[in-house]
């Protein structure tokens, strides 16, 4: 007697490699998206509680000194005198419609300068982000 054997097909479908795919993606993304802009002017920032998930465009940095720098994007920080502000910020916008402007002000800036700039921003409807560094770890 014969033994006939039945060779079935399985009507699963493996998805072992597709988790495979979607973790290396989420990997990368995870990856790209936190890419830090950077900040060669060394500004010793505030203390805050709280942080934001808002990507800056657009940069004005205060150092100890009260010199002005500007940057737009990954560029390289540009000096700047208090008169150009408005102008920088303006071309930006007219670069990125959307973009919001961070200011890295210095400890130690008198907060009359901090207001000037947040002036520039508020006449000129532009999203502003205050940048803070986290706070200690005890």
């Amino acid at each position: 007697m014969a033994l006939k054997r039945r060779q079935r097909i399985s009507p699963g479908f493996s998805m072992s490699s597709m988790t495979d795919l979607i973790f290396l993606l989420l990997i990368f993304f995870m990856i790209t998206s936190t890419m830090v802009s950077p900040n060669a002017i060394k500004v010793l920032l505030p203390q805050g509680s709280q942080q934001t998930s808002a990507k800056p465009m657009a940069r004005i940095i205060i150092d100890k000194n009260l010199n002005y720098y500007g940057a737009f994007g990954n560029e390289d920080e540009m000096p700047l005198f208090i008169d150009e502000v408005t102008g920088f910020l303006q071309d930006c916008a007219a670069k990125e419609p959307e973009m919001y402007v961070a200011l890295y002000a210095d400890e130690s800036v008198p907060y009359r300068e901090i207001v000037r700039i947040l002036n520039v921003a508020n006449e000129n409807h532009f999203k502003m982000v205050l940048a803070t560094r986290r706070p200690d770890k005890k």
